[in-house]
């Protein structure tokens, strides 16, 4: 589940199997976590700038021209997978949608990226906000994903801006993601982050966790 022309399969054939466009949605929508998403969205640190968002892994999720739609004040949504025919059906889909944002200023965009080299598209400390909405998942239960998962996670804190967060939804137990996050986001034998968890609910009798990851300043 970590290699791209696995998805581009998944989503080739996902597309195919149905006359008109359905977003795919890992988990739940927008609407079981706007709760933990939005409260993030309400202020901003220069007055004149966007806030920035990442979705990544968004696949064909509506996760990303959800916030997009809704967010009071101005963002620039950047929806990133690694797969060009996800990216390629959302393009199509929004201009078809001509989905209108609540603040006029704000952004969206859909782009092929490899998670693993967030650095070639952000500058360092220079997003407000990413949700991760089973990306790491899907690297941690890949035979070759673990390592690809600490790096997505060491890249993150490092575009995040000090005020920012890192948003992971998954359904791994907290003992278990609690304990990796925390192992993964040391540098030199130092914490570089804060990390937090709150219950999102049960769905089809799993349960749903939200996970927070903030920089912390490194001193």
């Amino acid at each position: 589940m970590d290699k791209k022309a696995t998805w581009d399969r998944f989503y080739a054939e996902s597309n195919s199997r149905t006359t008109s466009f359905k977003n795919f949605e890992w988990f739940f929508g927008f609407d079981a976590v706007q709760d933990f998403i939005m409260p993030l969205l309400q202020t901003k640190s220069h007055p004149d700038a966007l806030l920035q968002v990442l979705d990544m892994g968004c696949g064909t999720s509506a996760l990303g021209p959800c916030i997009y739609k809704h967010s009071p004040l101005p963002v620039r949504v950047t929806c990133a997978d690694i797969s060009p025919i996800a990216v390629r059906l959302m393009q199509e889909d929004v201009l078809a949608k001509a989905i209108q944002p609540q603040h006029l200023s704000s952004q969206l965009e859909f782009v092929e990226l490899d998670c693993t080299k967030l650095h070639e598209h952000y500058s360092p400390c220079s997003v407000d906000l990413i949700v991760d909405k089973g990306t790491t998942d899907a690297l941690l239960r890949s035979k070759e994903g673990k390592g690809k998962a600490g790096l997505v996670l060491k890249q993150c804190l490092k575009m995040l801006q000090s005020s920012g967060s890192l948003l992971q939804f998954s359904d791994e137990d907290p003992d278990a993601r609690l304990l990796w996050l925390e192992t993964e986001a040391q540098e030199q034998g130092v914490m570089a982050a804060d990390v937090g968890v709150q219950e999102v609910g049960e769905l089809r009798g799993v349960c749903y966790y939200c996970y927070q990851v903030t920089p912390r300043p490194l001193v």
